[in-house]
């Protein structure tokens, strides 16, 4: 089972001390995906591991509304490593979203945006985040729904919020699309294929039910859909294709029955 670099494991490490999990914080991105491997029993191994950031997400209404907050998100990072400092927000020079270090790792916090694209660039003020924003997202609100638990292998093991394996998989494939950045954006590839690899097996229900509740967002979300789909590996499109047309036998047998 993977295990994170120190510096990340660290930063994992101190935002679950100061009660950032507890708070319903949910850690995304790569550093989520190396805890998949205990959950799913698949061996995750090579570029899709490897990370210069780490991604921290919640909902605005969690944050605002539930009467609690973490320490100084500074101080938490400076706890780690001193050279942390805060990065300016181009829209509002006065909050922050994003910190980064001497070595130029860097920390983001985001949130969903379920609002107008306005809102895109505006960053979120987070009563729960120590004095810091998040970046609203599209989409980000359908891969935090309704997280996992697993375990951030550093240390003694680090008890982390994550979002639903079945949801991060469809996720990347669409932001894969979106991706300007191609490295990243085949990196995305490769961690949607793993996943779909092991959830066609292990949870082809919940795989199934996750791409269909997406193929519902409208218009935009199934064309992205069609484009990462066709991106994948020859073996997680096939896996994908077999998993959800199951999926949609069965809904039919069942509605037959009943109409019976």
């Amino acid at each position: 089972m993977p295990s994170p670099d120190d510096l990340s494991g660290r930063i994992v490490d101190a935002l679950w001390k100061a009660g950032f999990f507890r708070l319903r914080g949910v850690l995304v991105g790569t550093l989520a995906f190396q805890t998949y491997a205990g959950p799913l029993g698949v061996k995750l191994a090579g570029r899709p591991l490897q990370t210069q950031d780490a991604d921290f997400a919640q909902f605005w209404g969690i944050s605002e509304n539930i009467g609690d907050s973490t320490p100084p998100m500074m101080e938490v990072l400076r706890g780690v490593d001193p050279t942390f400092n805060s990065l300016s927000n181009i829209s509002d020079p006065f909050v922050f979203t994003a910190y980064r270090n001497a070595a130029r790792y860097r920390v983001d916090f985001l949130t969903p945006n379920r609002g107008s694209d306005d809102h895109q660039s505006r960053p979120a003020r987070m009563k729960a985040l120590g004095g810091a924003s998040a970046q609203p997202l599209r989409h980000l609100d359908f891969l935090i729904h309704e997280p996992e638990r697993s375990v951030l292998l550093t240390k003694g093991g680090v008890p982390v919020t994550i979002p639903r394996a079945e949801r991060f998989a469809v996720h990347k494939l669409i932001v894969a699309v979106e991706r300007r950045d191609q490295a990243k954006s085949a990196k995305d590839i490769l961690q949607a294929a793993t996943l779909i690899g092991a959830l066609a097996i292990r949870r082809p229900l919940e795989l199934a039910e996750a791409w269909k509740i997406a193929w519902g967002g409208g218009p935009q979300w199934k064309e992205k859909l069609e484009a990462g789909r066709e991106r994948l590996p020859e073996t997680a499109r096939t896996a994908l294709a077999n998993v959800v047309a199951r999926a949609a036998a069965s809904s039919r047998r069942r509605r037959k029955q009943t109409a019976l």
